[in-house]
């Protein structure tokens, strides 16, 4: 908007100051023929009106005349009559057409009286391509132009700052914590405004019904698989076997989703914190339980957040690099205000086609249905949920060489 007001602005100046440049200077008014002919006949030059000046110099060619002046006899013929002299011993050269020959000058001329040391001729002098006065009234329109922008900017940022504050409330809200919408601005953006809050209203209803509803299938499918569980004790012993641990899955299935509609709804108490503190006593605690889990601590990271949240982040993404990789290592760095932190396994890595829908729920990265190997699909939906939760983004990639997968999440820190 801003762009667009500033160019339309020197548009409209620019065509303007090429008008104004086209046309003569101000005070370039007629020259009457009477002062030429007392000029070529005294050899003075006076001021004619609006204070111009005649200027009078010798020529010794018959053409003198400037490449846009023209011949016309009669005015020569009218000139030579008030000297007077014969009208071949007077040439003028004009600028503009002459419609009577005994009306005053307008434009540039160059006339010339046939002496013995040759053409004595009258011109008016000219104001230079760009004078003063051109100058003047282009250092106005520039000091215009500059007005016109500081205008043009305040009004741009007016309209902008709200539409970025709705923006930024926009990326804030998620369920069970709904965003306060601000509604500022002018009357447009308040109205976007308050049209964005009856739809986060409504979105976030809907997301909670849909919530609640799936909390309420998982509890009350929790009936039918124990009874399940009662008939299959008659099976024989093979086939009790396989399906105890299908039940056991789906129990398991169950109480993670019950998990991440419980944590995706809620969250706990967000507090400032040291980042990496939280990152080193997870790695403490998984290496004491015998786990392949390493850290290489980076700079302070300090950030205001939900410390069982970020832990069970980090405690996820280490739970994938084990299975998948074998092994997890651990670092970060600060960077334009945001911890980068890394978790890097020495598994296959990820299939770059694929790493986008692997934060969906129950997509597992492992085609198998086995919970020892394919898990139940919610670690990384739970990992972006509690990443957005903090303002920040997670993604994943292959380390450099192959050599493994990697998880970068990046979290704003506070100032």
């Amino acid at each position: 908007m801003m762009l667009f007001a500033i160019t339309s602005a020197a548009v409209v100046m620019l065509v303007q100051f090429a008008m104004v440049f086209r046309g003569p200077p101000p005070g370039f008014g007629p020259v009457p023929i009477a002062r030429i002919a007392d000029a070529l006949r005294t050899g003075h030059a006076p001021v004619t009106a609006h204070g111009q000046t005649l200027i009078l110099r010798f020529s010794e060619g018959d053409r003198f005349g400037r490449s846009e002046e023209r011949a016309f006899p009669d005015r020569d013929r009218a000139i030579a009559g008030l000297i007077p002299v014969p009208a071949d011993q007077i040439r003028g050269y004009y600028e503009w057409p002459v419609h009577d020959p005994d009306q005053d000058i307008h434009g540039s001329f160059s006339i010339g009286r046939r002496t013995e040391k040759g053409w004595l001729v009258a011109s008016v002098s000219r104001a230079p391509g760009l004078g003063r006065w051109r100058i003047a009234i282009l250092q106005w329109m520039l000091v215009t132009l500059v007005i016109l922008s500081l205008l043009a900017w305040a009004a741009a940022r007016r309209i902008s700052r709200p539409i970025r504050r709705l923006a930024e409330a926009a990326k804030r809200a998620r369920l069970g914590a709904p965003e306060a919408i601000p509604l500022q601005g002018p009357r447009e953006i308040r109205d976007l405004g308050k049209a964005m809050e009856a739809m986060q209203t409504r979105i976030l209803q809907q997301a909670e019904n849909r919530t609640v509803m799936l909390a309420a299938m998982a509890h009350d499918l929790g009936t039918p698989l124990s009874r399940l569980a009662f008939w299959i004790e008659q099976l024989p012993d093979a086939a009790r076997d396989r399906a105890v641990a299908d039940i056991d899955e789906m129990r398991a299935m169950l109480a993670a989703t019950l998990r991440f509609t419980r944590d995706d709804r809620a969250h706990g108490e967000m507090v400032r914190l040291d980042l990496g503190s939280v990152i080193e006593s997870l790695v403490d605690d998984l290496g004491a339980a015998g786990n392949a889990v390493t850290v290489d601590p980076g700079p302070r990271m300090v950030l205001v957040g939900d410390a069982q949240a970020l832990r069970r982040l980090f405690g996820n993404l280490v739970e994938n690099a084990l299975r998948y990789g074998r092994a997890a290592e651990i670092w970060w760095a600060v960077e334009d205000g945001h911890g980068e932190i890394l978790v890097d396994d020495k598994g296959p890595g990820f299939d770059p086609s694929r790493a986008e829908k692997l934060f969906a729920p129950f997509v597992r990265g492992e085609s198998s249905r086995n919970r020892a190997t394919g898990g139940t699909g919610l670690g990384l939906a739970i990992v972006r949920s509690i990443v957005e939760l903090h303002g920040g983004e997670v993604m994943l990639e292959n380390r450099p060489g192959g050599a493994g997968g990697r998880v970068r999440v990046r979290l704003p820190l506070a100032n």
